[in-house]
């Protein structure tokens, strides 16, 4: 907060350059008082010198003196007297994005004559624009000597730099001259946290959840103080749904995995995890959710010393979208465990990814080494129409012990004469039956 007091003299227009006196307060919320304890133990020289000195001090805490935190407040300190040309000088404090700037302006009339029309405006320039922050744009009708006009503006900081608050006052005096002067502040707005985050696409064999994206949001504490994170939230766009993964269900009460105190000291950096799931009318069609999609933003709120609140909300998030190519193949169904050579079944879904062309497919099965399909390889799969889907049951066997991969399935579409190869859709656990049965 920033208390300004310009003076109205009475002067003429040749002398408006002239310096002109005022007062700037820098007005901040009072801080807790420190102390640095000082004690030594009872055999020591001075005894207990130093321990009684601090029980007497009422700046400590009765019972708990040699804690360097106080019960006082310190209060904000005279910014100073300054000039008209001194005042483009920063001021001591700096202000962090998504804080609320407040000033209290006082224009006081110091001369002994009656001044009229009197127009205060205060004005915040930033880099990309100048807003009015002044509650009213109406004319005092008059300002009787050793009188002031106050005003109270706030502004929600959202742009970082250089902000200069200009105030501006003109007025006139008895005899009918119309004067106008103005005053610059100066003050720097910084970064209180460094967001930063990550996308992980799901990687699952079952259809159901490989559209589903991991967020990591890394925010970290940049400013010189502690801060409390009140809220932490993902707002998604309308093609998702989200759920958060910052807490943990313990005795059918929600925990957070952050403790009880979600202090978030300076320079440290917090991780937040969030899954994203495509909503079901989004994600039935196919083609609709590939390229650069938009995730949603941030939402963060914390609290500093004393309660002051800040909030800045992150720019829409977006993420490119893995690739499928003109016809997808996933999984709907397979075991995690299965026999060695006995035949187990999977299910598979095949996509049209194409928003305007139908397909005429042709399904191919190729073996590998361990892997032997069974059924009849080079089938018709029939035409299949653009954004539609359709499930294949299929039968396979392994020959081989241990982790094995399904692999050789073949698309042809019989339209371009173009063929789609999958390999490495899956991976299955093969054991022997005595081990099936020991288990």
């Amino acid at each position: 907060m920033v208390l300004i007091l310009l003076k109205c003299p009475n002067y003429t227009e040749e002398a408006v350059t002239e310096p002109v006196p005022g007062l700037v307060m820098r007005l901040t919320k009072p801080t807790l008082f420190t102390n640095i304890p000082v004690t030594c133990e009872e055999k020591d020289l001075p005894g207990d010198l130093f321990n009684q000195l601090m029980r007497d001090d009422p700046s400590t805490v009765n019972g708990a003196e040699i804690l360097m935190l106080g019960e006082m407040l310190t209060l904000p300190q005279n910014f100073g007297i300054t000039s008209f040309i001194q005042l483009h000088s920063p001021l001591s404090t700096n202000i962090f994005l998504g804080e609320t700037f407040s000033s209290y302006i006082s224009v006081h009339n110091d001369s002994n004559q009656v001044v009229k029309d009197i127009l205060v405006k205060a004005d915040l320039q930033t880099s990309s624009q100048r807003l009015n922050l002044s509650a009213s744009n109406a004319a005092v009708a008059e300002l009787k000597p050793d009188c002031c006009i106050d005003d109270v503006i706030h502004h929600e900081v959202k742009e970082i730099g250089t902000h200069i608050l200009v105030c501006a006052v003109s007025y006139t005096t008895q005899g009918g001259e119309k004067m106008y002067f103005r005053k610059f502040f100066k003050f720097q707005v910084l970064k209180p946290l460094d967001v930063k985050t990550k996308f992980y696409n799901a990687e699952s064999d079952l259809s159901s959840v490989t559209d589903e994206v991991f967020l990591e949001a890394q925010i970290q504490n940049i400013t010189t103080s502690p801060m409390f994170m009140e809220k932490v939230s993902l707002e998604p766009s309308i093609m998702y749904n989200v759920a958060e993964l910052n807490s943990v269900n313990q005795a059918g009460e929600c925990v957070t995995t952050f403790g009880s105190r979600t202090y978030l000291q300076p320079m440290d950096t917090r991780q937040y995890l969030y899954c994203l799931k495509p909503k079901k009318e989004f994600a039935e069609k196919a083609g609709i959710i590939k390229g650069v999609t938009v995730i949603g933003k941030l939402d963060i709120v914390w609290k500093t010393n004393l309660g002051e609140r800040g909030r800045l909300q992150t720019s829409q998030l977006q993420r490119m979208a893995p690739g499928y190519g003109d016809v997808r193949l996933s999984l709907e169904a397979i075991p995690d465990t299965v026999i060695l050579e006995e035949p187990f079944h999977i299910t598979c879904k095949i996509t049209n990814c194409s928003s305007e062309r139908t397909m005429d497919l042709v399904l191919e099965m190729c073996n590998t080494n361990s892997i032997h399909w069974c059924g009849i390889s080079g089938r018709q799969l029939g035409k299949l129409h653009p954004s539609s889907s359709l499930c294949l049951a299929l039968t396979l066997l392994s020959s081989v012990q241990g982790l094995q991969s399904v692999s050789g399935l073949r698309l042809t579409d019989t339209f371009l004469k173009r063929t789609y190869e999958y390999d490495d859709i899956a991976q299955v656990c093969v054991v022997s039956s005595a081990t099936k049965v020991e288990s």
